[in-house]
C-alpha cells in the first residue's frame, strides 16, 4: 500500500501529527505500507532530508491559510501513485486543495470513461473538531472564522472523504457536537502511540535535579505543559493551596514547561509567592527536555493535567510509559482508557473537583499507589504503544480498500 499525508509542516518543534507520522513510518513499511509526505514547509528549513522517508516540501505556505500554488499542480501529477491519502489538521489550504483535485478527476473520469484509479481519502483531525474550540469565551473571532469556513469549504472535504480518523474515542463523540451538517461517510477509531521512553538511568534523575534542586529526596508532582489558561494551572495551584493549607505537608509540585514569562505566568507566580506556604512548595523550572524530561517523569509520584482541552495528551501518555500514574481531566480526551485501565484519576476540570482528585490520591495506601503504577504502564502499552496503534491504522486502511 502507498499512502500520502497532507500536513501544514513536519517541523519537529511543532510535535504532535508530525511526530506522529515519523513515529509510525518503520513499524508500516514492516508491514507493506510505505508513505511519503506533502508539506507546505520551506524546501531550505533545515530538518527537510534529515528523514529517511520523502517529504515533499512544498511552500513556505503564505497567509494564515498556508496557500501553496505548486500544490494543486503536484497533486494532479502524482496523486494516482497513491493507494491513500490522509489530510492531517483542517483549517488550512491543503485540506480544500486535495479536495478540489479529487473533484477535478472524478469530473475528468466522468467525461472521458478513463480507467483512471483515485485514491482513498481520509481527514484525521487531530483534535481541531473538539467543540471547545467553538465555545471557549476568549477564542469568540476564530471560533467565528472556522464556523464560515466550515459552511463554505471544510464541510465539504469532511462530508466527502471516505472517512474521519480519530485518535480515541472521546474524539470521535465529541465531534459530532461542534457543526451542523457533520456527516462523514465513516468515523474510525485507529488511536495513536509514542515510542516507548529511554530507559531510566541515574544521568536523567541528575539531568532533572541540575534544573530543580529544591525536589531532591522529596516526593513531587509534575505537570508538564504549557503554562497556558488552556492547561488548567491556575485550576491546579489554586486546588494545591487548599490542600497546602490543610495538610500542611504535601509532595512538593513541579510546573514545569515554557509560558511563565507571559502575562498568564506571571499571575500564577503571583498567586504561588502570596502564600508563604507555597513558595517553599512549588517550583517553576522552565522548559524541560531529553534527559531532564524524562528524569522528571521516571521521578514524580503523580503527573497532573487539569487541562481545559487536550485532544490526546502527548505528556500524560508519555507519563504513563514511564510508569507514573496521571490525575487529569475530563477534558483529557484519553481520559476513558485511563480511567477504564485504573492508571489514575479523573474529575470535571473545575476547583473543586481537581482539589477532590488531588486529596483521593494524597490519601491511598503505599500499596494501591504501586498498583497505579504497575497500571499506569499496563495501559500505555495497551492502547498508546506506537506499535499496537500503527497496527490499528493498517487494518483499518486495508478494509476500507477492499
Amino acid at each position: 500500500m502507498y499512502l500520502l499525508h497532507l500536513i501544514g509542516s513536519m517541523n519537529p518543534s511543532s510535535g504532535g501529527p508530525c511526530q506522529g507520522i515519523r513515529n509510525s513510518i518503520p513499524i508500516l513499511e514492516q508491514r507493506g505500507i510505505f508513505r511519503e509526505v506533502v508539506s507546505l514547509d520551506d524546501p531550505t528549513s533545515d530538518f527537510i532530508g534529515k528523514d529517511k522517508f520523502p517529504i515533499h516540501a512544498l511552500g513556505p505556505g503564505k497567509s494564515p491559510w498556508c496557500y501553496s500554488e505548486k500544490l494543486i499542480p503536484w497533486l494532479r501529477d502524482n496523486i494516482c501513485r497513491f493507494d491513500v491519502i490522509i489530510v492531517n489538521g483542517l483549517w488550512l489550504y491543503h485540506s480544500y486543495a486535495v479536495t478540489k483535485v479529487i473533484k477535478q478527476l472524478e469530473g475528468e473520469i466522468k467525461r472521458t470513461g478513463s480507467s483512471l484509479k483515485l485514491p482513498k481519502l481520509f481527514i484525521m483531525p487531530h483534535g481541531m473538531l473538539d467543540p471547545y474550540f467553538q465555545r471557549a469565551p476568549e477564542r469568540k473571532l476564530k471560533a467565528f472564522r472556522n464556523w464560515l469556513y466550515w459552511k463554505l469549504i471544510e464541510v465539504e472535504v469532511v462530508n466527502r472523504a471516505s472517512g474521519v480518523l480519530f485518535t480515541c474515542e472521546t474524539e470521535l463523540l465529541l465531534a459530532r457536537e461542534t457543526f451542523d451538517h457533520y456527516k462523514p461517510k465513516k468515523e474510525l477509531n485507529i488511536g495513536y502511540g509514542i515510542e516507548k521512553p529511554p530507559m531510566y538511568n541515574e544521568r536523567m534523575k541528575n539531568a532533572f535535579l541540575d534544573l530543580c534542586p529544591q525536589v531532591k529526596g522529596e516526593k513531587y508532582f509534575l505537570f508538564l505543559s504549557r503554562i497556558h489558561h488552556k492547561k488548567g494551572v491556575d485550576i491546579l495551584v489554586n486546588a494545591y493551596l487548599r490542600l497546602i493549607d490543610q495538610y500542611g505537608d504535601l509532595p512538593k509540585l513541579v510546573i514545569a514547561g515554557p509560558g511563565l514569562d507571559s502575562s498568564y505566568g506571571e499571575k500564577i507566580k503571583g498567586l504561588v509567592n502570596s502564600n508563604e506556604k507555597a513558595k517553599n512548595s512549588i517550583y517553576f523550572p522552565g522548559m524541560l527536555s531529553g534527559d531532564s524530561k524524562w528524569g522528571a517523569f521516571y521521578g514524580a509520584e503523580v503527573f497532573v493535567l487539569p487541562s481545559h482541552q487536550e485532544n490526546f495528551g502527548i505528556a500524560v501518555v508519555e507519563a504513563l510509559a514511564c510508569e507514573t500514574p496521571v490525575l487529569i481531566s475530563k477534558e483529557v480526551n484519553i481520559w476513558r482508557e485511563i480511567e477504564s485501565d485504573s492508571a489514575g484519576f479523573v474529575a470535571n476540570v473545575n476547583l473543586e473537583e481537581t482539589t477532590q482528585m488531588l486529596k483521593s490520591w494524597l490519601i491511598l495506601s503505599d500499596d494501591k499507589k504501586l498498583e497505579f503504577r504497575n497500571n499506569a504502564k499496563k495501559c500505555f502499552e495497551k492502547y498508546f504503544h506506537i506499535v499496537p496503534a500503527a497496527i490499528r491504522m493498517e487494518k483499518a486502511l486495508r478494509e476500507e480498500l477492499v
